[in-house]
């Protein structure tokens, strides 16, 4: 189901029908579907797609509604196409041929290989972008890309800014809050959603994209959009890096915890085993603390007998960062000498136990994360 907002496109959407299902569509082993959403066009775009709808069944149009804007217009025609139309996958289209109809084919083929997320990317090989583009639009394009990239942390994925994308609907496109995208209004919403897309997804591939210029009419580059889509990458990235972000202050403390107790013990003359075991112990009690109320704060242990079960199996697991630390702590010992104890903790800290942790916290104790062999995870209220 190819969704393709419209406003005002009466030069553009009778040939993109042509084009777009007269010609492409007969060339995809696919059941295709266009669904166009007017945005109360001014002009008789409305008419020439009802016109066609006559004489094919594969072709359907809705109003957007109230709600004003490009992501509005989205959320209006993904809704339609899953609930209405019964759609398998939706892709975004422009009606403006920036994204040329040709495209469409690899871009369904790709997901009838099986990925959930396909994205038409220009920033790969085959692609493109206009070369009568300006060098200051060329410049914001190319680079906003990278920066987003680079804040959301996808260095896998080339394009972030596209606009020419297919989602699965099963398990991909129907857990996505359509109704609060961050700004549905601009073309940022698009940010907002292949961020959820991707988290969703268990299969992203990108396909070449040839972006064009408008054929007709003027271009809708706007700065401000770009200024848009920047915020929203930026408060995304925060957002997904924010647990983490916590994990790291939380290990940080627990880290001066060990470092302090370290140095009392060593000055203490303790053995080995005693110096590097001890101060784990008590890092451990204050990591348990500091995360519970603070780090995975949703998924806040509660209750006596609880906290004391939880603890026992944090400690329990903890003991992999106990042996971690100690085993590597007393080779260092005997690789370098105990006066380079406090120079070597913070490399076993950073490459050894925080990895460790962070799986652990994740896996076992608080259950963010699901895996088949640890069975499923627990609702809030069977804690």
């Amino acid at each position: 189901m190819v969704v393709m907002p419209a406003w005002n496109e009466a030069d553009n959407i009778g040939r993109m029908i042509n084009e777009l299902v007269d010609h492409e569509f007969p060339k995809i082993k696919a059941d295709m579907h266009l669904l166009v959403v007017d945005n109360h066009s001014k002009d008789n775009t409305e008419e020439i797609v009802k016109n066609a709808s006559k004489t094919r069944k594969n072709v359907h149009i809705i109003q957007q509604g109230d709600k004003s804007g490009l992501g509005w217009a989205y959320v209006a025609g993904m809704k339609y196409a899953m609930n209405s139309l019964q759609a398998n996958a939706v892709m975004e289209m422009d009606a403006d041929f920036q994204h040329p109809p040709r495209f469409v084919k690899p871009m369904v083929e790709a997901y009838l290989g099986g990925a959930d997320y396909v994205i038409g990317s220009r920033y790969i090989k085959g692609g493109s972008i206009p070369n009568k583009w300006a060098f200051f639009r060329k410049f914001v394009s190319y680079f906003g890309n990278l920066f987003i990239r680079v804040v959301l942390v996808k260095p896998q994925i080339h394009d972030l800014t596209t606009g020419f994308r297919l989602t699965r609907v099963k398990g991909v496109l129907e857990k996505i809050d359509l109704d609060h995208l961050m700004e549905p209004s601009k073309f940022a919403h698009k940010v907002d959603l292949l961020y959820q897309a991707v988290k969703n997804s268990k299969k992203v591939v990108e396909v070449p994209l040839a972006f064009a210029s408008r054929v007709r009419d003027v271009s809708k580059f706007n700065p401000k959009e770009t200024i848009a889509t920047f915020k929203v990458a930026i408060i995304l990235g925060i957002k997904d890096k924010q647990r983490f972000i916590k994990f790291g202050t939380v290990g940080f403390i627990g880290y001066l915890v060990n470092a302090i107790l370290l140095k009392v013990l060593t000055n203490l003359s303790a053995p080995g085993y005693v110096a590097w075991s001890v101060p784990v112990e008590l890092s451990i009690i204050s990591n348990f603390i500091l995360n519970n109320v603070w780090t995975f704060g949703k998924e806040k242990i509660t209750g006596v007998a609880n906290v004391a079960k939880k603890f026992l199996a944090f400690n329990s697991t903890s003991l992999g960062a106990l042996a971690i630390q100690t085993a590597a702590g007393i080779i260092g010992d005997r690789i370098l000498g105990v006066g380079y104890r406090q120079i070597l903790l913070p490399f076993i800290i950073v490459f050894l136990v925080l990895p460790y942790n962070y799986f652990i916290y994740n896996a076992v104790i608080w259950r963010t994360w699901e895996f088949p062999f640890l069975g499923k995870k627990k609702t809030p209220a069977s804690k």
